[in-house]
């Protein structure tokens, strides 16, 4: 069955599917009056429902079983990561850290980042997408580009017992594959721009805590670096 994301799904009601939604089910999945789908609130709710009225931009949806769903990914993991220049990128990075099961994003502002229009309506909407393509019933939390130093000053209220950084810098730091081990329960990993982080910048998260670490044996772009930090993280055994 097709998904669909609604933000709020109050089982056993007629409820009606946005505008582009319907216009999805009706002008490319070709849904009539009848047919079934899946509809998620992205917070680990997931429903049955049928379509009640078909229109080409309006469509009713009766909503019958709800049930929670557990996270695929078990791992609670969080990517710090600078946005780019080039905003194509940065949501290719946003596509594929949601489709491995990121719970949650931060986009930092790093002395280095190059400031872009950062539009937060077109960053959800791709996570969305990438969620329903995923078939996932959880999605990632993202949140409204921060300055790198005030994350460090909330470290207090962000509670990941694990804290990496990565970074190219010749400081001391050790390869992430090697350092992971199973019952690490939750990550949050830190991305620099493309100019990586500064030496001061990576001296102040070693100060709270985070551990530095190369992704690899070459140099990777940002957004690769995410991904791949995701993956290692989200797809340890």
């Amino acid at each position: 069955m097709p998904w669909f994301y609604l933000a709020d799904l109050p089982a056993g009601q007629l409820i009606a599917l946005d505008e582009n939604a319907a216009k999805h089910a009706v002008q490319v999945l070709r849904m009539q009056e009848g047919d079934s789908m899946l509809l998620t609130d992205g917070k680990g709710q997931l429903c049955e429902g049928k379509l009640a009225q078909v229109q080409k931009k309006k469509c009713l949806v009766q909503l019958n079983h709800c049930q929670p769903i557990a996270r695929k990914v078990e791992r609670k993991v969080a990517i710090g990561i600078s946005p780019l220049k080039n905003a194509s990128r940065f949501e290719w990075f946003l596509e594929k850290a949601t489709e491995l099961g990121v719970a949650e994003i931060f986009p930092l502002l790093c002395h280095r980042t190059v400031r872009s229009h950062f539009r937060m309506d077109r960053m959800q909407a791709i996570c969305v997408s990438a969620m329903l393509q995923s078939q996932q019933a959880w999605l990632p939390v993202l949140h409204a580009p921060l300055p790198y130093h005030e994350l460090m000053q909330r470290m207090e209220q962000v509670h990941y017992h694990h804290r990496w950084i990565a970074h190219c810098s010749d400081l001391e730091k050790h390869h992430l594959s090697k350092v992971l081990q199973p019952g690490m329960t939750d990550s949050l990993m830190l991305i620099g721009p493309e100019g990586d982080f500064t030496n001061e910048e990576i001296v102040l998260a070693e100060t709270h805590n985070f551990s530095a670490v190369a992704l690899g044996d070459t140099r990777l772009r940002t957004e690769t670096a995410g991904v791949a930090a995701a993956a290692l993280l989200c797809l340890m055994s």
